[in-house]
């Protein structure tokens, strides 16, 4: 990726401790030298609502996966064009900013600023600069709150921060040294997840094709099932694990770790190995997982119904491929209600009413072989994907800082520059997180 790639032969000092030197003919002043805070609003509320990411920078945001409340009127929302500078002021410290590359508006809360010479710093290198690593540590620093789900990164601390600055014609090779790199890392990785899909699909098949077989039985979910209650006796020092679940049966995470006294007024229940565990508030996004042998000993609020096999009869892995095929999606969606928008609890009584297909169990067992097949190939799959983007992230702030000199490199011209590019990776099968474009939901299905 970087091979044959050297440092520059001259360096100077930079503002920056944590930037240490710079190349000697680089610039370096601060934000507020090359952008100035803009204010304005609109008067129509006809453009287009713009989102703004740590993941993806400024999209639109009909093109992201945002199920949340919309606002009646986008009259008064902060107008943004194309080449300004858009900061999410709360999610800044885990560097929730981009460059817009259209006209649109955002929210009044964001801060949006303006390049004061567009000649002095290219969208994409600044795109690429402040959204990395060195410099999400730099905001944390800077803003103002006291934990993390309260900071604030204000205009003034922004525009004080000291900005590394290349010539422009060298600017546009690191950016586009960049773009071919990163659309190979895309590539591995997209090719990674494919392998995952398809285990997926098979499993899908084989459980739909299971489900219309003469010997299947049709039993109510009641009788073949039993919820499970394993009450969490809270002490108010112990450490506790909770987890959540993503939609799209994309599986289980963990939740930050806390102390007893702060888990909240919810009731809290044990979960292990082999449990089928549901989101009562998302259940109808699919949300829902298999707890694996690392959630054990983890627990769940009382929204989360926890369903155990009764006997011999149905198993937990086949529950999870029924409940992700077209027919178990539809029962999840039809037995969750409620006013408008996301707020449709399960009823998980109504639920356990509705008859399902129920194999012979050798069928279920062949079915859960291929489910725990894609868990691992998942699970590797995540864990490469993290370790590959973790390095990338690491070159990226090498290069846009200076520590690597990509003058020489060979680059083909029919590489795209970074906004021009199409994302096939943007989101993995159990990984993306997006907080900072809506923190109660992105791709995460959770109370």
């Amino acid at each position: 990726m970087v091979d044959g790639l050297k440092p520059y032969p001259n360096y100077k000092s930079s503002r920056l401790p944590w930037l240490g030197r710079i190349p000697a003919h680089w610039e370096e002043h601060r934000a507020k030298e090359y952008f100035r805070e803009i204010d304005e609003r609109s008067q129509t509320g006809e453009e287009e609502m713009l989102s703004v990411s740590h993941l993806t920078g400024v999209t639109p945001r009909r093109q992201k996966n945002v199920t949340m409340f919309e606002a009646e009127s986008y009259v008064g929302h902060k107008l943004c064009h194309q080449g300004d500078l858009v900061i999410n002021t709360m999610w800044a410290w885990m560097a929730a900013l981009g460059v817009a590359r259209q006209t649109g508006v955002v929210s009044p809360s964001y801060g949006v600023y303006r390049p004061v010479d567009g000649q002095h710093l290219s969208a994409d290198y600044v795109d690429v600069l402040l959204r990395t690593e060195p410099y999400r540590s730099e905001y944390v620093c800077r803003s103002t709150g006291i934990r993390s789900s309260r900071f604030r990164l204000y205009p003034d601390k922004f525009l004080d921060i000291p900005i590394a600055c290349p010539p422009r014609e060298e600017q546009d090779q690191i950016v586009r040294f960049i773009a071919a790199q990163d659309q190979l890392v895309r590539r591995f990785i997209s090719a990674k997840k494919k392998q995952v899909l398809a285990v997926r699909e098979l499993c899908r098949a084989m459980t739909e094709e299971a489900a219309r077989a003469p010997q299947t039985k049709s039993m109510r979910l009641g009788v073949v099932t039993t919820i499970v209650e394993r009450p969490v006796e809270r002490e108010s020092d112990h450490i506790y694990t909770p987890i959540g679940l993503f939609n799209r049966g994309r599986g289980m995470f963990h939740k930050e770790s806390t102390r007893g006294a702060d888990l909240g007024d919810s009731s809290f229940y044990w979960i292990e190995e082999g449990d089928l565990v549901i989101s009562g508030q998302f259940a109808w996004e699919g949300a829902v997982a298999l707890a694996r042998p690392q959630d054990s000993g983890c627990v769940v609020s009382h929204r989360y119904p926890v369903l155990l096999g009764r006997g011999d009869m149905i198993s937990c892995p086949f529950l999870l491929a029924f409940f992700r095929t077209q027919f178990g999606t539809f029962l999840l969606d039809q037995h969750s209600r409620g006013a408008a928008g996301r707020n449709r609890p399960l009823n998980v009584r109504t639920l356990l009413k509705e008859k399902i297909p129920v194999p012979a169990y050798s069928e279920q067992c062949r079915i859960a072989e291929i489910v725990h097949l894609e868990a691992e190939m998942n699970d590797s799959f995540i864990r490469t994907a993290q370790a590959i983007r973790e390095y990338w992230n690491d070159v990226l702030a090498d290069l846009v800082t200076g520590k690597l000199d990509v003058r020489q490199a060979m680059i083909g011209d029919e590489v795209p520059l970074i906004a021009d590019r199409i994302d096939e990776s943007d989101e993995d099968l159990s990984a993306g997180i997006d907080e900072s474009e809506v923190p109660e939901e992105a791709a995460v299905a959770d109370d």
